[in-house]
Parts: C-alpha cells; structure tokens; sequence
C-alpha cells in the first residue's frame, strides 16, 4: 500500500514519542512467557487473513473508546501491531497520552510477524 507523504510525516513526528519493538523481542516476550496484552489494531477485514497467535483485537477505529474495558490497568504492558507498524504507532501514542504507561508498537506490523514465520492464528 502507497501511503500519503501527509500521513506518512504524522508517523514519523510521533516515532520521537513511543516506544518501538521488533517482531522478535516480542516473541522472545512470548517464549520467556512474559505478561504482557498482545493487540492487533488492524480492521477486522484485515484479520480474517489471521493474526498473530494470542492476540486481542481492538480495531484502531475504537480503540481510544474501548481500550479500558479490555485492559483497564493502565500500568499494563501492551505491544500494539497493525499492517506494518504505522497506525500501531498512532495508537500508541493515543494510549500513552490516555496514561497507559507501558505501551510499545511492534516495527513492521502483521507483515513482518508472517514473513518471519511466527504463529499464527484465525478467528
């Protein structure tokens, strides 16, 4: 997908203020048997083609609106994924400012966790 240079710049700005992870620390959270909430803020549309074992999906549409009934302890660890990491960033940065405190944005999105050949599953 060709994303616009606008939107594109709006990722990069809120890069400077979240905090980003790779698709393998994630799945070294997963094999050290972390705790930690796994969310994929991808369209439903999207995750009918799978999502990444173990994950709540909370679309990013709503989930500034629901996040506090899926996770409502703010000091949570949560690992955001969307496509490739750019509307997971977004989200992120919504989170922190609603006072969530350890949220992180997964680099690469679906995309990446696929390519590498981790886990999978379908709803």
């Amino acid at each position: 997908m060709k994303h616009s240079s606008a939107f594109l710049a709006l990722v990069e700005q809120v890069r400077g203020s979240i905090c980003e992870v790779s698709i393998e620390k994630v799945q070294g959270y997963i094999d050290e048997q972390r705790d930690f909430k796994l969310v994929d803020v991808r369209e439903q549309d999207e995750v009918r083609a799978g999502k990444a074992k173990g994950a709540q999906v909370l679309g990013k549409g709503i989930i500034e609106r629901d996040i506090e009934k899926l996770i409502p302890d703010a000091s949570t660890h949560i690992v955001l994924y969307c496509g490739g990491g750019y509307r997971s960033a977004l989200a992120a940065e919504n989170l922190q400012r609603m006072g969530y405190q350890h949220v992180e944005s997964m680099i690469g999105g679906f995309k990446a966790w696929q390519q590498a050949g981790y886990a999978l599953e379908f709803d």
